[in-house]
């Protein structure tokens, strides 16, 4: 993986994303303000999505500064898992916002409420250009940040939705299609939904301490088994702690003439680990084939 890019220091991701916050702040109670004012709930669709990007963010800025937090007595993992214990708030909430936004967005189609569309197209002009320059603040960010990436399309998709806002208060103003903002919170509230139920399999996967969706895990079994002195694998565990750290425990079966080359065969195994699965912290118990569970499960602890 490449890192020729140039390293933007702790300090300013923070400022980047504390102005990010206040910005989508800003703008949501001004959408939601003007929502209600205007009679659009298209707009209050789009406040709704900036509020979730807006806590998506409090989030990341929170969990980065308790992350960098070494491990000790209490934590011995470190503090590193809590953006994804975080995640999976912010995705469900998502997906609860997603439902409730179908729900209204049919009732108002079915009874289509009168809309101011001019608070409709300013307010969704403005919310194009906070969408945007929250865009830019995290663009540098997310070339090494899977957690900002997923901010940066977030607000990409936030820009798309607010002219989708714009569009519908014109059609409003020009030919009194009401039932376009209703439609348009409909579309929203979708894309919301296919976020948060996209994302949020990843989480939870993280949290149940899940295999790594990269990492083909028979293949890493074959793979240290045909390294010379190995019989074969037991109680293999795959997991990772947060986005980027794969892990793996397991115990190794040694050939017994080749027992006295231990420290060399732990050394290649952890070796092709680092090198064929990206796998740098792995915990090995190594058995002699005279005092090796029996029937043991290669997964698990069986």
């Amino acid at each position: 993986m490449s890192h020729d890019h140039v390293h933007i220091p702790p300090e300013t991701k923070d400022k980047r994303v504390a102005i990010a916050i206040w910005a989508n702040g800003i703008l949501t109670l001004a959408q939601i303000g003007g929502g209600i004012f205007a009679g659009s709930l298209a707009l209050i669709a789009d406040a709704l999505h900036n509020f979730s990007d807006m806590a998506a963010l409090v989030i990341a800025f929170a969990a980065q500064k308790i992350a960098r937090r070494q491990a000790d007595a209490r934590m011995t993992f470190g503090y590193g898992r809590i953006e994804i214990v975080a995640a999976l708030i912010n995705y469900t909430t998502l997906i609860i916002i997603g439902i409730y936004l179908v729900y209204e967005g049919g009732m108002r189609i079915i009874d289509p409420p009168e809309v101011k569309g001019w608070w409709v197209v300013w307010l969704g002009g403005i919310a194009l250009a906070v969408d945007a320059l929250t865009a830019l603040l995290t663009y540098s960010m997310q070339k090494d940040s899977v957690n900002i990436r997923a901010l940066f399309l977030h607000n990409l998709s936030d820009a798309l939705a607010s002219v989708a806002v714009v569009i519908g208060g014109t059609l409003i103003l020009l030919y009194d299609m009401r039932w376009v903002d209703p439609a348009i919170t409909i579309g929203i509230a979708g894309y919301i939904l296919y976020l948060g139920l996209t994302e949020i399999g990843g989480t939870i996967r993280t949290l149940m301490l899940g295999s790594p969706v990269d990492i083909d895990t028979d293949a890493v079994i074959v793979a240290l088994s045909n390294i010379e002195g190995v019989i074969d694998l037991h109680h293999v565990h795959f997991w990772q702690m947060g986005e980027h750290d794969a892990s793996l425990e397991a115990h190794v079966i040694i050939e017994e003439s080749a027992w006295d080359q231990l420290e060399n065969i732990k050394y290649r195994i952890k070796q092709a680990l680092a090198q064929e699965f990206n796998i740098r912290h792995s915990t090995l118990e190594f058995e002699h084939p005279d005092h090796m569970h029996k029937d043991a499960h290669t997964y698990g602890h069986g």
